[in-house]
């Protein structure tokens, strides 16, 4: 009978245990999955804001709002977001965006003057202005961006920018400053291009067909067609290295910087509103050719340049 008590005692003994460990067991998964819906349920809720000066302006702007650094902010009070300024040109720059993304409805923003090296901006389709200018950006995606009218991304150290061409709004585009080598622009609704102070090499603005202005000096350019940009009024080439182009077809070009270029030969015969024309610093162009009784005011020459109907 000693026997079988002990042995009764052990299995007690042994079943408390095993149902201590069944109850331990269930305890932690079950607060492992407690745990596991609150961060789920907080993903829904937040948007994650790492950059802490990101979070201050988004708080002094009330965008925030509980007020509070703790690298998030509710979903919501992002989505009524429809405009923000976020440009930092003092010592409080921001680094990160990261959060941006939750502005659903957000149609113009500016960044300028922070400290940004890369943005994602796939969420953020109503866009119509993004001015980022002066950052350290080194390329950007903008193809989910198709409402662009404005874009400013200069002064940058963009090498590339991608989907440009899915801009089908975009009017006014500035990417001076930067190191590009290469650039095609395509959208047809551009009439402002500002691309001054890179290295391109190749500059193709055929389908631009509405371009009225270019500003493209300090580049590497050796060609340029400009045949179906004839809307054209200014175009500012100077400092490239240009050695010949047709003019023929823009006949509404009134202002044009072509100085320091490998110029042999120009004919602004057919320009008859030009009244700004500098020319200077071809080192091989000796002739301009001009119509009869062209006149035009305001002309920066060499002193071995002259201006002349007949330049054979």
């Amino acid at each position: 009978m000693k026997t079988k008590h002990l042995l009764s005692h052990k299995y007690t003994t042994l079943l408390k245990s095993l149902l201590f460990l069944i109850t331990s067991l269930y305890l932690v998964i079950a607060c492992s999955s407690d745990n596991k819906n609150e961060d789920e349920s907080e993903d829904v809720i937040y948007l994650n804001i790492p950059d802490v000066e990101f979070e201050k302006k988004l708080i002094n702007l009330g965008i925030d709002s509980d007020n509070e650094i703790n690298h998030r902010m509710l979903k919501v009070d992002a989505g009524e977001v429809s405009s923000i300024d976020l440009s930092s040109f003092n010592a409080n720059k921001i680094s990160d965006l990261t959060g941006i993304e939750g502005f659903i409805n957000l149609k113009r923003l500016y960044a300028g003057g922070n400290n940004l090296t890369a943005i994602d901006l796939k969420s953020n389709t109503q866009l119509d202005t993004l001015v980022l200018s002066s950052n350290n950006i080194k390329s950007i995606d903008i193809g989910n961006n198709t409402e662009l009218i404005k874009l400013n991304l200069s002064v940058n150290n963009l090498s590339s920018i991608t989907g440009l061409s899915k801009a089908i709004k975009l009017k006014w585009l500035s990417l001076s400053t930067n190191v590009l080598e290469e650039l095609s622009v395509q959208n047809a609704t551009l009439t402002t291009l500002f691309i001054r102070d890179n290295h391109i090499t190749t500059l193709d603005t055929q389908g631009a067909v509405n371009l009225t202005t270019i500003l493209a000096q300090i580049n590497r350019i050796s060609k340029l067609d400009l045949s179906t940009n004839i809307l054209l009024e200014t175009v500012a080439l100077s400092d490239n290295k240009i050695k010949s182009i047709n003019l023929e077809k823009n006949t509404d070009i009134h202002t044009l910087h072509f100085s320091s270029n490998l110029l042999t030969e120009f004919d602004v015969s057919n320009l008859q509103k030009l009244i700004f024309l500098t020319i200077d610093r071809n080192p091989n162009l000796f002739c301009i050719k001009i119509g009869h009784e062209q006149n035009i005011p305001n002309l920066t020459k060499a002193d071995y340049q002259e201006l002349n109907t007949n330049c054979n």
